[in-house]
């Protein structure tokens, strides 16, 4: 079974930044997509990053140029490194993984059905 557990959130002052870990156990898909998504209460879960095993990412317009993915193949580890944070970046990070798929099926949520989620990490940034 597949369990995500996210780390690396807190507190940040705009313009700061921060690296969030997304460590994977019991992961043993061949192919697969990975991704980063964010919520805020009240509003629709938003896809901001995400990766396939083909090697292939998909970021979302809101992140290009300031978040990135990666991945640590050997410590089953996915990264999200964000850079030049805002207030508006303020929310709950989630990592999220699937069995199969392309990284821009991935970003978009798996049409409702990625496999597995982790518990979230918040992210705070004040003005």
């Amino acid at each position: 079974q597949v369990r995500l557990v996210e780390s690396g959130g807190g507190s940040v002052q705009s313009g700061g930044s921060l690296r969030l870990s997304c460590v994977a156990s019991g992961f043993t898909y061949r192919t697969y997509c990975m991704g980063w998504f964010r919520q805020v209460p009240g509003k629709e879960r938003e896809g901001l990053l995400a990766l396939d095993s083909d090697g292939k990412t998909s970021a979302a317009d809101s992140v290009k140029g300031r978040f990135t993915i990666s991945q640590d193949k050997a410590k089953n580890t996915l990264y999200l490194q964000m850079n030049n944070l805002k207030p508006e970046d303020t929310a709950m990070y989630y990592c999220a993984a699937h069995q199969n798929g392309g990284s821009w099926w991935c970003l978009k949520g798996g049409e409702g059905n990625l496999g597995v989620w982790g518990q979230g990490t918040l992210v705070t940034v004040s003005s």
